[in-house]
This record gives structure tokens, sequence and C-alpha cells, in this order.
């Protein structure tokens, strides 16, 4: 197994002008599956090829075990990466694949035929050895692609995008398959997606990303739980969470039309003041909530659908929030009703639909429900 380190890595492009990455500080431990999740264009593929040595860091230093690989070619590196696109060749057979990179290094044909046979029957792709990838479904060649990067008994696994072009039931089908075989190799894995589905089911950790940067490192739940900033609180989720953007004013949050609610029943205990006042983990001293005084000026309430209800009637007690139908989807499990508070759409998840479009409703939510960002998008509580 192989440790990898980055320690303020960038990549820029165009003499200075384009920031791929920007540094990257973050350790992926050994036999982790760690995944970089972000929009299109945040610089996750990017930071995997820095992690391949297929791009080289314009700034910062690379580690793996300890030793500093940057600088080093992709083949002194130990890696085996996939892409979305295959890459097979389309003129050889499934076993040709997967052996070629034993071939290249000179591996005699009976080891190699072994090799092939062991790992074909892992991937549950044993009777598809003779067939060409044209043969092939989706779902095969791509495991005939894990096989091939398998077969050189890699230090790193890298994957970029490997399920993107299969279709929903077959990607999820391949996630289980994957995580299986990573568990079983206890190889330290690396994986690049948009796909917040794949991101949550499968990474021991998350890397969150935007714009080049690193927005949170966390395991998948303490993602969803406790997203440190407004832009993660955003991103992560489906649909993502609320937020109702408001001005402190007096001790409340005031949202203007849409109603106030009391800024000190939203601040959720859950960070721990000392004996000293200062502010730490949780278990370090006795619980207490975060002191109001540090919340000023602009600020934005988090709630997530799931959290929220709605009623056609003012509630008498509770926090409440002011809104207007604007569509009710029934989706099966859930209706999804998107609500207009002031000039903001937001969503609700409902068991069942009994509110009409262009109905005024209000929202409501318990307080430890809800997520405080300061004018910073800085998670408060």
């Amino acid at each position: 197994m192989t440790s990898i380190v980055m320690e303020d890595v960038s990549k820029y492009f165009d003499g200075g002008q384009t920031i791929a990455n920007y540094r990257l500080t973050l350790e992926v431990v050994d036999g982790e599956f760690l995944v970089f999740l972000g929009p299109s264009g945040c610089g996750k593929t990017t930071a995997l090829r820095l992690i391949a040595g297929l791009e080289q860091p314009s700034e910062g230093v690379i580690y793996f075990d300890d030793e500093r690989v940057d600088g080093r070619s992709p083949s002194s590196r130990n890696v085996a990466m996939v892409f979305q696109n295959y890459a097979l060749y389309p003129h050889m057979t499934v076993a040709e694949n997967i052996g070629y990179p034993l071939r290249v290094r000179g591996v005699p044909p009976d080891e190699r035929d072994r090799k092939v046979e062991e790992v074909t029957t892992l991937l549950h792709i044993e009777d598809q050895v003779g067939k060409k990838p044209a043969a092939l479904s989706g779902g095969q060649r791509q495991r005939v692609a894990l096989a091939r990067a398998i077969i050189r008994e890699p230090s790193v696994f890298l994957l970029d995008e490997p399920l993107s072009n299969l279709d929903a039931k077959l990607r999820q089908e391949m996630r289980v398959e994957l995580k299986r075989l990573q568990n079983e190799l206890d190889i330290t894995t690396v994986y690049v997606t948009h796909n917040q589905e794949e991101a949550m089911s499968m990474a021991d950790r998350v890397v969150v990303m935007n714009r080049g940067t690193i927005q949170q490192v966390a395991p998948p739940q303490e993602l969803y739980e406790r997203p440190r900033t407004a832009w993660v609180a955003r991103f992560i989720g489906s649909p993502p969470m609320n937020l109702f953007e408001g001005t402190r004013r007096n001790g409340s949050i005031d949202f203007g039309e849409a109603g106030a609610v009391e800024l000190d029943d939203v601040l959720r205990v859950g960070d721990t003041v000392d004996d000293e006042g200062s502010t730490a983990a949780p278990g370090d001293g006795d619980t207490a909530s975060v002191v109001t005084s540090d919340v000023q000026g602009e600020v934005a309430l988090g709630v997530r659908p799931e959290d929220l209800t709605i009623t056609t009637s003012r509630p008498t007690a509770g926090n409440v929030i002011e809104g207007r139908v604007d569509t009710v989807e029934p989706l099966g499990e859930y209706v999804l009703v998107n609500v207009t508070v002031n000039d903001q759409l937001v969503n609700a998840k409902l068991a069942d639909g009994t509110v009409s479009r262009d109905e005024r409703v209000y929202l409501t939510f318990d307080d430890d429900d809800a997520y405080l960002y300061d004018e910073n998008g800085e998670l408060v509580n």
C-alpha cells in the first residue's frame, strides 16, 4: 500500500493566467478510497493527473510513502489509471488487452495467462476473454479496463469518471463492484467524479473542490451533516440545502417580508467552550452554544429540504418563514415542493403534496436542523 501527500500544490496554465489548482494540501492514507468531487472545471481531474505524473506541479511537492515524486514520470510512480474513455485496443481480444501491460514488461506467457485468469475471475469476465471489445457491453468493457489496470499490481489506483458512460442501473451495479474490488485488493485509490451519489456511496473520504481549491475534506456522512461553508452546503445533497439569506438584527435574523427567527434558537449546541471561554472540540469541555455576538451583519440560515415542513396557516410559535408555492413535483418516494421566499426558490421534501401552486404557505423547522453561515459563508454553528 502507498500513502500520498500533496503539500501546497498549484498548477497553472497559459503562462500562469489560468489556475487549475491552487495550494492543494492533502494526505491520502494507505488503502484509502478517496474521491475528488466537484462541478465541471473545478480542477479535480488536474489534481488526479498531478498525482499520476501526467502533469507536473507549477508549485508544491508530492510524496508517495515519504518519497518525493513530483518531476518523476508516471511509470516510475507505479500507478494505474482508468479513464472515462476505456481506450481498449479494438484488434485485441479481452485476454490480450488485459495482458498487454505484462507483455510490454516481458512477463513470460505462462505467467501472463495465469494472471489474466486471476483478474478476469475477480471481475467476473472470465467467459469473455476470447471476445474483442466491439462484442462487449459497456459494463464489460469497463471491467476489462479495470482488469488491465489491476494486473500491473499498482501501488496506487487512479480513476477518472470511469462510470460516466454507463446507464443509471449499470452505474449503480458498478459502484458496488468497484467498492468490493478496492476492499479486496486494499489498494490506495483516488477517484474523480461530479456525481454526488458515486462519491457519497463509495468514498472513505470526499474532497470537495471548487475553482481549483479544496473546500472541505470529510467522510461522506460528516460532509452531509456538517458542511463547513455555504458553498459546500449548496453543493451537497439532492436537492441541496436551502440557504435563506437574511440580516442579523437585535438577536434575530430578519428575512424581510418572509419573516424573522430568533438567532439564539437556531444556534445549535454542537461546539463546546472550555473553562477559559475558548471554543474547543466536542468532548473537551462543557457543552454550550456558540457566542451570538460573533455573528454580525448578513447571514445565511441553512435548512435541508427534508427538515422543512409546510403549513397553509401561520403557526403561533417556532421558526416560521413565509413563502408562495411555485411548483409541486410528485416523485414517487416523496413530493418536492418548490417555494419562492422573497426572490429566492427553496425546496421542501414532503410525504404528500397537500399544497397547490401559487398558494401562500409557511415553512417551519426545528432549531436542531438549522445551520448558520456568516457573511463570509463560514459555518457558525
